[in-house]
């Protein structure tokens, strides 16, 4: 029988073939408390499991093959610090000595503690990381347990003969460096019941371009051995046991796919500029510092935001120090060879918490809450830590400071003091920077947005964060399923404010971007275009479909239609004279 299952595309392409299940050797964990007398040893027990792994890690590292995509080595790097982090067997040992848990009972405890916590998180990449704990953990049980390792069994229990040229896995999920295992074995593409577009898996898989379909719900229950099957990556579509015609339909669709991003890599580093001739400048957004090399590799003309939240993801220790943290944003900014390099100060507090060692991990939950500057300016001593790591990194090339979720004069004045008092510091200790860094603004506030000249005075650029802006303009916290679905970025007043706080910065010559989620949609390109936007900035996946977008639009034909889509307060007004846009 056919069906279909809908979960979220990270990886584009179309793959057909046949399902090979990868067994999840799914845990059982026991739950009995140990006899008086025996803590220490089953105490002993969890720390020695923890070493297993340490050494499983450290040989996986070592044994990485010089074709490795550049992630691997970080997100290794990550989970290794995350085991290494003291505090995650802190609770477990705890509970194995004053409740007398046996090991497992004691670690699946707080792995749940920490899952429930992330479960509350907002922020989509950071909400990811609760997998690579959660990865990290399994290793540990199965080490308890003498399974195998993870949930891909060992490379001698693949079932080889099954995999090849048309082969797609399925399984409950994949570890980003357990994908290294098939690189020895041809497959197509790979479906998972878990993870999402950040996680790590699906980074890797975007860096391999193998199509992929994540958080498919039960497919790993549903899909049968052997079954034939159709991967959507580009709109997270698993088809189960299709006929000749659709088969037929989307082997046509794979050859075309094949052919348009063949066309795609030729526009990777030609001249970004729109057919009557508007230079058109596109940015990266990145989380980790490997992604720069990617950024770079589809053409990015820099930088345009990167999340500096990744350095304090998933810690249940003390806060990465300013050495850290300059050795991170320093890496950055080499790789970018010299282009401009945005760096966000820490947005976290309130739905992005720090994690469950900190102090300062319990902040709420409201998206209006304690969070980015407004949480920096209550904790002025780590917000100047980060400063100084960023100054100091401006030394080595184009830095730039970029401040999220400004509203009020009083923020702006107070964020400009501390960074000259971060300068002073520096200068002080005799330790070089760039004296003249540029310092911008986000524009995710609607107060913000109303207030644009105070913050067209004050930076040196602007970016609006339009997946904040919709969020607090049309009242919808995001999290919340309930009113997900009223999330819209072409709602009228949405559309009203983007148009008015490009037209004053571009008036002012304020250099203004957008580096939400709108930046990189090619169905939006058109519109931004005819509001004036010029720099855009997105995910490096997203580069080449909106380039293309570019290079065929007309931006003096595009802004004739622009006011008829302004006027529009119905859906359905506004839906023809978008079409009329698009169609221009």
């Amino acid at each position: 029988m056919t069906f279909a299952l809908h979960g979220i595309p990270v990886s584009k392409g179309i793959a057909i073939g046949k399902a090979v299940l990868i067994s999840r050797a799914a845990l059982e964990v026991s739950h009995h408390v140990i006899e008086p007398g025996k803590e220490e040893a089953e105490a002993q027990k969890l720390l020695d499991a923890f070493e297993q792994v340490r050494l499983e890690l450290d040989q996986l590292r070592k044994g990485l093959p010089k074709d490795a995509p550049q992630e691997m080595a970080a997100f290794l790097d990550v989970h290794g610090m995350i085991l290494a982090d003291p505090a995650l067997a802190e609770k477990p040992l705890k509970l194995i000595r004053t409740e007398r848990l046996n090991a497992a009972w004691a670690l699946t405890t707080e792995l749940n503690d920490l899952l429930e916590q992330f479960s509350e998180i907002e922020d989509a990449y950071l909400k990811e990381r609760a997998n690579d704990i959660r990865q990290v953990a399994e290793r540990v049980l199965k080490a308890l347990s003498n399974q195998q390792s993870d949930s891909l069994q060992e490379p001698d229990a693949l079932p080889t003969s099954e995999l090849g040229a048309d082969a797609i896995i399925v399984a409950h999920d994949i570890a980003p460096h357990d994908m290294l295992r098939f690189k020895e074995h041809a497959f197509t593409g790979f479906v998972t019941d878990l993870g999402g577009k950040t996680s790590h898996t699906a980074i890797v898989a975007r860096s391999m371009e193998i199509p992929a379909v994540l958080g498919v719900r039960h497919a790993s229950e549903m899909i049968r051995h052997g079954d034939w099957l159709i991967l959507d990556g580009e709109h997270g579509v698993v088809i189960v046991a299709p006929d000749e015609q659709l088969l037929a339909e989307y082997r046509a669709l794979q050859v075309k796919a094949i052919e348009e991003t063949s066309k795609l890599q030729n526009l990777k580093h030609s001249k970004t500029c729109t057919a009557d001739g508007v230079a058109i400048e596109l940015f990266a957004n990145i989380e980790l510092p490997e992604d720069a090399i990617q950024a770079v590799e589809f053409g990015a003309v820099g930088v345009g935001l990167f999340r500096s939240e990744f350095l304090f993801m998933d810690r249940n220790q003390a806060l990465p120090d300013e050495e850290q943290q300059y050795e991170e944003y320093r890496r950055v900014i080499e790789l970018m060879h010299g282009l401009p390099v945005n760096i966000r100060t820490i947005d976290v507090g309130a739905d992005k918490a720090l994690g469950a060692g900190s102090d300062l991990s319990q902040t709420g939950t409201s998206p209006l809450g304690l969070r980015a500057i407004r949480w920096s300016l209550t904790e002025p001593e780590i917000f100047l830590t980060q400063l100084r790591a960023i100054l100091r990194a401006s030394a080595h090339g184009q830095a730039r400071i970029m401040i999220p979720m400004l509203a009020h004069a009083k923020e702006i004045h107070e964020t400009f003091r501390l960074i000259e008092k971060a300068k002073q510091q520096l200068h002080q200790r005799g330790q070089s920077f760039n004296p003249n860094i540029q310092v911008g603004a986000m524009i995710e506030i609607p107060a913000a947005a109303l207030t644009l000249p105070l913050f067209i005075h004050h930076f040196d650029f602007l970016s609006i964060g339009t997946n904040d802006l919709i969020q607090y303009t049309l009242a919808i916290d995001r999290a919340d399923h309930a009113v997900a679905h009223l999330y819209d970025p072409l709602h009228p007043a949405i559309l009203s404010l983007l148009y008015t706080i490009i037209t004053q910065a571009n008036k002012a010559k304020t250099p203004i971007a957008i580096c939400g989620e709108m930046a990189g949609d090619p169905t939006l390109t058109k519109l931004l275009l005819a509001m004036g936007l010029t720099d855009f900035s997105m995910h490096f996946s997203q580069l080449l479909l909106v380039k293309r977008e570019i290079l065929k639009a007309n931006v003096s034909q595009l802004k004739s239609h622009l006011p008829e889509i302004l006027k529009a307060v119905e859906p359905e007004a506004q839906a023809i004279a978008l079409e009329r846009l698009l169609a221009s």
